[in-house]
């Protein structure tokens, strides 16, 4: 077949962007209540969790040059084939030592599958036409994506309610068709994913290899000597600790004042789909938010009323407080994430940009990882209100971190904001980078920056 015409390229990057995004829905509501009905504790799941963040910081940059040298279409076929495998695992695990197995293949999963699909979308769309509109079908993504998430957890939530069937549980249900759910995206993948390109071999994956590197070593060149970047980077460690408030710990609060876990979960699908049109609104918000205050401003406000929203899901009182204090966590969640990267990418020019972009969004994966740890050991040993508490402080104190941002903007003799400034502000806040390509020519940032949600990190993300 030969290539795709533009059109062509985005329709079917959608309607795979969509099905691969479909599990995770599926699987957000019920991830840790399924754990827990298999016998593990809160600190157990803290510590089965982290093995997935941990494997993917070592993983994500070396992974990165395999697309590029073997192509997209066996990178994105290895990485389904992995996570079918992951999450027929996960439906049937019963000890710890099973559910680690089930999320270090996730960590592989998520490692392969991260840039491979926006990477051949792009490079199908400018084959055909230089000039091709890729914001459309990059913008695009994020809709289909926030649908498929939104549909997903709304049908998990139905299936928990229809469940139990024989020997499967309620729980185990969305696992079940998760696993059919995956197996699809794999059969479209092998029918859409058209790629054109020159074999890659050993060779072109001996130089990918190489200049890693370089890469990992530029980037942190630059977080050296730039004290602005460095912070906003520094943003990721608590924004990464803090989210385990709302990705893990919050069904289980949930499942308190609900009054049992097959009734949070059937709460948590309908609520997972809203959470997503919360994040979109936020998304929007955050627009008219930056004109007014200013973009380092706002995003500091965003660390602020983060926190205060997870401080109130530890602490209302029924499900309906609860919920609505996670709803506002996501539309809060939507305006900080083009906000945070606009910033981002204003301090980042030269060869190194998706190098530090990739940096900034792997410093999560730790920080995740430890805050899996400690706050469930915490829940474990007081409450889970106590350990919310101390994921909001975490969330909180980030917001002085964007003060170097907001100190080093460009200013005119009068002391206000250049009309350069302003552009940038205005663009950062529609999650346009200045300088929107990197060093591939591909789009990087907001549009093609991997963006936290709910259940982001965890089976079938």
């Amino acid at each position: 077949m030969g290539a795709l015409t533009v059109r062509q390229a985005r329709r079917r990057y959608l309607i795979l962007h969509g099905l691969r995004w479909l599990p995770s829905g599926l699987i957000i509501p019920v991830l840790v209540l399924l754990m827990q009905e298999r016998g593990l504790s809160l600190p157990q799941i803290g510590l089965v969790t982290a093995a997935q963040g941990l494997l993917v910081l070592a993983l994500e940059l070396p992974t990165g040059g395999l697309s590029d040298a073997f192509g997209s279409r066996p990178v994105l076929v290895v990485a389904a084939v992995l996570n079918v495998l992951s999450l027929a695992l996960f439906a049937v695990a019963s000890s710890v030592l099973l559910f680690v197995l089930v999320f270090l293949l996730q960590g592989v999963y998520r490692a392969l599958d991260s840039g491979p699909l926006d990477s051949w979308y792009v490079n199908a769309a400018l084959a055909e036409d230089p000039d091709a509109d890729l914001e459309r079908g990059l913008g695009g993504a994020g809709t289909v994506t926030g649908l498929a998430v939104g549909l997903g957890a709304l049908a998990s939530g139905g299936l928990v309610a229809l469940g139990p069937l024989g020997p499967v549980s309620a729980l185990t249900l969305p696992v079940l068709v998760a696993v059919l759910a995956q197996l699809g995206a794999l059969v479209a993948l092998l029918a859409l994913l058209v790629e054109v390109r020159p074999a890659g071999g050993r060779g072109a994956l001996r130089a990918s290899a190489r200049e890693v590197p370089r890469a990992i070593g530029g980037a942190f060149g630059l977080l050296r000597r730039s004290r602005v970047l460095l912070a906003l980077v520094l943003v990721e460690v608590f924004w990464g600790f803090g989210m385990v408030t709302f990705e893990t710990l919050l069904p289980v609060r949930l499942a308190e004042v609900a009054g049992g876990a097959t009734r949070a979960a059937a709460l948590l699908g309908p609520a997972g789909s809203a959470a997503w049109i919360a994040s979109a609104a936020g998304a929007a918000l955050a627009v008219p938010l930056a004109r007014r205050i200013g973009v380092a401003p706002a995003a500091a406000l965003m660390r602020v009323l983060q926190g205060a929203t997870v401080l109130g899901m530890g602490l209302l009182a029924g499900p309906a407080g609860v919920l609505a204090a996670y709803l506002a966590c996501y539309l809060v969640h939507g305006a900080s994430n083009p906000v945070h990267q606009g910033l981002l990418h204003r301090q980042v020019d030269g060869p190194y940009r998706t190098s530090v972009i990739s940096l900034n969004s792997m410093m999560a994966q730790p920080a995740a990882a430890l805050g899996g740890v400690a706050l469930t050991a915490l829940a474990g040993a007081t409450s889970v209100s106590t350990a919310m508490l101390a994921g909001a402080v975490v969330l909180a104190a980030a917001a002085p971190l964007y003060l170097p941002a907001w100190r080093a903007r460009p200013t005119g003799p009068d002391g206000t904001p250049t009309a350069q400034a302003a552009a940038d502000g205005t663009r950062a806040a529609h999650g346009t980078p200045t300088a929107p390509t990197g060093p591939d020519g591909a789009p990087v940032g907001p549009a093609g920056a991997a963006v936290a949600a709910p259940g982001a990190g965890r089976p079938g993300d």
